[in-house]
């Protein structure tokens, strides 16, 4: 199913790449204006030209989300060009998986920073540049690991249950405001950024493990991003949409 999107403005974070990427470029050829924030400019670029040789809205931003004050003056500029900001989706993410006691003081303070600190400001940044009447809508980027245990996560882990939590909470206080608040939690999918962190036999054995017996695709979950953004999912608030082919359910 399409939906069009071309009132919306929204600001997608780590769009440069991966998953990110994928839903940056799917919103805007749904008629999205699509603000394209990421930290590796080059890949920030290519998600623009990228969406804009394909006739769509884009603008690039390179910041860093955990600068709060580098992010607000993103999204102030990035606002000026619809004169509002209708959504965020939060999707930034340092990823980087390790046993406990190899985890390093400075990789954690980022994991937390990008992950968690990030998304409150987008989630910020948003009401500051909300149409009241309008309303508005963020999208966390959660996970099933959120739920279930997996050896060597446990930062990231920590990072997604927090997302879970806070869409749960936001959900609750920014609801009479008109703003949705929900997350979508990917399985497991072989993006660029994942990929090297994995051996190749690692996403067979989890091919095998999920009901539906195959690996997710970058665009099953953008269309789920999509699909929350648009009117169809207009009394749809404080879910956490799995698109993990079933592995959340089977537990």
């Amino acid at each position: 199913m399409s939906y069009d999107l071309s009132d919306q403005a929204v600001l997608v974070t780590g769009a440069g790449r991966g998953l990110g990427r994928s839903v940056a470029e799917t919103l805007a050829g749904l008629g999205a204006t699509v603000g394209v924030v990421d930290l590796d400019g080059p890949s920030c670029a290519a998600t623009a030209s990228s969406i804009r040789a394909a006739g769509g809205a884009a603008r690039e931003y390179v910041v860093d989300v955990a600068d709060r004050g580098a992010f607000a003056a993103a999204a102030a500029e990035f606002a000026a060009v619809r004169g509002r900001i209708d959504a965020v989706v939060n999707n930034a993410m340092l990823l980087r998986y390790e046993p406990l006691e190899r985890v390093q003081e400075d990789v954690l303070d980022r994991m937390l920073a990008i992950g968690i600190k990030g998304s409150v400001w987008g989630a910020q940044l948003l009401l500051a540049h909300l149409d009241a009447e309008r309303g508005g809508a963020i999208i966390n980027m959660a996970s099933p690991v959120a739920e279930r245990g997996y050896p060597n996560t446990s930062i990231y882990s920590l990072v997604k249950g927090a997302l879970v939590t806070l869409t749960k909470t936001l959900a609750a206080e920014l609801g009479p405001r008109r703003v949705r608040v929900n997350a979508v939690a990917p399985g497991s999918v072989p993006t660029p950024g994942a990929v090297g962190l994995n051996d190749p036999a690692e996403y067979e054995r989890r091919a095998r493990t999920i009901p539906l017996r195959r690996l997710g695709r970058e665009s099953d979950n953008a269309q789920a991003v999509a699909f929350l953004l648009s009117p169809a999912a207009s009394f749809i608030n404080g879910e956490i949409l799995h698109v993990d082919g079933g592995i959340a359910a089977a537990g």
